[in-house]
């Protein structure tokens, strides 16, 4: 028996041609990944707190030493468990953050729906996986949380990342370019340049002590970082579908550089988001950063 903390529920949930069911673990999610990779469930069906699988595989999770429960009882003793994600801590589904985007750009940018949707194509491009439109919604959101309402911040958020081809630098120097030019004529010179600063200032999340914006922007931007493990694990996964070009070894050397970068901090420059996020991201980072150690054999969340 491969875990003896890990629950299945029956597949009784129709989609795509067939039905699925749940699987859980009640003690880790590191437990729960071990064993979804030790009978070849692939990490696209993980979300969040549980992994989804079809009625074609039911015997061979059992077989594995999946406990069989209630549908009911899985849900009650995850959340007994803690890791239960609830759903205002879950990643948006892209057509929800789409409507969400798509209602919200007129109150910050009247009279340009033209560059709202050509923002939203942009954000919905097929080979993002995490820098999608999740992602911005997600932005705005955590500015909502640090109480920022400055439409310069928000409009840098839209446009950050709208050239992403996972070229660290040169990606935010091109969304840079593309802010000034597209909001030429539609803002004051002076705002143009500001939003272009601000998305620039996303390459290195280093804000001056006395840069107000520049803080709430890379503090929103970061959010994601201080986020419950469940989702955090999302993240993780979803970062690692965008380079999936490069082998495993490889990621694991670049994404242990990126987080002992953010590990040796701050992470957060504003008060509100250091009181929102800082000890979660602590936590978080230090997870995913042993994971990736040369010799672990720890599962990773992709």
């Amino acid at each position: 028996m491969l875990a003896r903390m890990i629950l299945c529920d029956r597949p009784d949930w129709p989609a795509h041609g067939t039905v699925w069911g749940h699987v859980v673990s009640v003690q880790s999610l590191n437990e729960l990944h071990a064993f979804a990779d030790a009978v070849g469930l692939p990490r696209r069906g993980f979300d969040h707190d549980h992994y989804d699988y079809p009625a074609a595989r039911f015997d061979d999770l059992v077989g594995a030493g999946a406990v069989v429960v209630a549908s009911a009882d899985l849900v009650r003793q995850l959340r007994a468990s803690g890791l239960r994600v609830a759903h205002a801590d879950r990643t948006p589904r892209r057509s929800t953050a789409t409507a969400d985007l798509r209602a919200a750009w007129p109150t910050l940018l009247p009279n340009a729906d033209a560059l709202g949707e050509e923002l939203l194509a942009r954000w919905a491009e097929p080979h993002r996986r995490y820098h999608d439109v999740r992602h911005l919604a997600s932005c705005l959101r955590a500015l909502d949380q640090l109480g920022c309402t400055d439409p310069i911040v928000r409009l840098a958020a839209w446009f950050h990342d709208a050239v992403y081809e996972g070229r660290p630098g040169a990606d935010e120097d091109a969304s840079a370019d593309l802010a000034a030019e597209r909001l030429a004529g539609l803002l004051p010179p002076g705002d143009v340049a500001e939003v272009a600063r601000l998305v620039r200032l996303t390459a290195t999340h280093d804000p001056d002590p006395d840069d107000t914006r520049g803080a709430a922007l890379v503090d929103a931007d970061l959010a994601i970082l201080g986020s419950v493990p469940g989702r955090y694990h999302v993240y993780a996964r979803d970062v690692r579908a965008e380079y999936s070009h490069l082998a495993d070894d490889a990621y694991r050397a670049g994404r242990r550089a990126v987080l002992e970068r953010l590990l040796d901090g701050p992470l957060y420059r504003t008060p509100a988001g250091h009181a929102l996020w800082s000890d979660a991201a602590q936590r978080n980072l230090t997870d995913e950063w042993a994971r990736l150690a040369p010799g672990s054999s720890d599962p990773l969340p992709w």
